[in-house]
Formats: C-alpha cells, structure tokens, sequence
C-alpha cells in the first residue's frame, strides 16, 4: 500500500517536471509489484490545477479520465473528522508551512494505515511517514 501525492503524479505526467526521470523509475517499480495505490481528492485538485497550467486542461482532462477509471487506484475523501484531525496538523506544523492538504493527507493515511508515500516533499518525513523515492 502506497499513498501518492501531488509531486509524483505531476512529475509523472510532465516530462519537463525536475523529479520526471525519478518518478517514472518509482512508478515503473509500483507497476512491477502490482502495489495498491491511494490518493486523495484533494491531491487530485492540487494535481489537476497545477498539471493544466503546466500542459494544458485537454491533456491533464485525459490524464483525469484514466486516474478515475483506474482499477488501481483508489480515491480517499476525508471525512468531516479527518478535516478536523487535519487542522490539528496545520497547526501542529505551522512553522513548517505544511499545506492544508498534506495535513488532510496525514489524517487520512493515519486512518487508513498508510505507511509509505510516493512524494517528492519532505513534510511527509516530518510527519513520520517513509517516503519513495
């Protein structure tokens, strides 16, 4: 079980991203062990905003499609308690400037036992999780 963020779907993606050659080795690593992989919906709106600006809203729409149709794939959605448990983290992690949706992803991971992410961001480390690359 892997939890993906932001980081590593964006450098997926853009092959112009500075971590692309990394995560496309991690991702064909994922691919190989058949590796049950989480996001989040808010991941998913940080990925989609920031990739359509990046490459344009028709290619990051088809990149959308198959990330939603993916059977491997799953789609976390916090609940109004893991919002609130991901505002204890905001906080917890304010001199670090940790966003708001790493802390949602903390929380949700929390819950769901995700152990490791698939990030290129050292707020996961901070909060204790192990990260690939």
């Amino acid at each position: 079980m892997i939890f993906i963020d932001t980081g590593a779907l964006l450098a997926r993606y853009f092959s112009r991203d500075q971590h692309h050659e990394a995560a496309t080795r991690v991702w064909e690593k994922i691919k190989l062990k058949k590796e049950s992989c989480f996001t989040s919906n808010f991941i998913l709106d940080e990925t989609f905003t920031l990739l359509a600006r990046r490459a344009g809203y028709v290619f990051t729409a088809e990149r959308a499609h198959r990330i939603y149709a993916s059977r491997y794939m799953t789609i976390l959605r916090p609940t109004d308690e893991d919002e609130l448990k991901a505002l204890e983290y905001f906080e917890k992690f304010a001199e670090h400037r940790v966003s708001f949706t790493d802390c949602v992803s903390f929380a949700l991971m929390r819950r769901h036992k995700i152990r490791r992410v698939f990030t290129f961001d050292f707020h996961f480390r901070l909060a204790g999780f192990i990260c690939h690359p």
